[in-house]
């Protein structure tokens, strides 16, 4: 997959050993048009977060169930990278921001409502997982180098250029308006900045690790099945930012090998 593009659809990857990945892409913080949500009826669902991740995000939606807006209120007043795509998002005419990620929540109630339940699989490691450990190190390492500390300086007309960058990458969309476009450009420009840090290295490792663990959790659901003629095979279903999915399909079309993981 091309890294200039910012898509607005589904990419789906037949794995060679039997089963679908549908990687769809969503923006950080909004609620996508249903035109655009996936069609596809899938078996499991995996999300690119930790165990912690999951539980604060499900603390959230408590949290805003009591107190909607409260979240996002928090998190723009902490003056961190995710305040400024929050006020970014805020200005447009899109449904959002909202906390915690929407798209994500809405696959989750999906997940534990159908079929009597779906699995549910977490793709980053823990941090007990030693080699996620070590590779959490060697981000911490180039995050507090003095260069990248002096960078943050420049945050400002750095977030402007990734910004304007992303304009000629955007996927022309019969379904996407110029309001929803603007904000597929902001949240480029903070997932750029989000990264920007750990550099090109530290990104494709955990973009493999991510593709040999969705593989594991195909894998699951295909151990799994109790179709004996083995003619219909599962599908996985992963939500991705926008920004993320080629480097994510590139990773998962080099077939690593499949790292077996754990349903919640």
């Amino acid at each position: 997959m091309t890294e200039s593009s910012l898509s607005w659809r589904e990419v789906v990857i037949q794995d060679p050993e039997g089963g679908d990945i549908v990687l769809w892409p969503h923006l950080p913080c909004v609620i996508m048009p249903k035109k655009v949500r996936s069609r596809k009826i899938w078996d499991g669902l995996a999300l690119t977060m930790s165990t912690n991740d999951f539980l604060y995000m499900m603390e959230d939606y408590e949290k805003e169930k009591l107190s909607p807006g409260v979240n996002v209120e928090a998190a723009i007043s902490s003056g961190t990278l995710l305040s400024r795509l929050l006020k970014d998002l805020r200005e447009l005419n899109i449904d959002g921001p909202h906390i915690p990620d929407p798209e994500a929540v809405r696959l989750v109630s999906h997940a534990k409502n159908a079929r009597g339940g779906l699995p549910i699989f977490l793709i980053e490691p823990e941090i007990d997982d030693e080699m996620w450990f070590e590779w959490l190190s060697r981000c911490a390492e180039m995050e507090v180098r003095i260069s990248s500390l002096l960078s943050r300086l420049t945050t400002a007309k750095r977030w402007k250029k990734h910004a304007q960058n992303a304009v000629s990458k955007i996927d022309n969309d019969a379904d996407i308006d110029s309001e929803l476009g603007a904000a597929s450009a902001t949240c480029y420009a903070w997932d750029s900045e989000m990264n920007k840090d750990i550099g090109n290295e530290l990104s494709e490792e955990r973009d493999m690790r991510f593709a040999a663990r969705i593989r594991g959790a195909l894998a699951d659901l295909k151990s799994s099945s109790i179709d004996d003629d083995e003619t219909s095979q599962p599908t996985l279903m992963v939500p991705v930012h926008q920004a993320r999915l080629p480097s994510l399909v590139d990773a998962i079309r080099s077939w690593p090998e499949p790292e077996m993981i754990r349903r919640m």
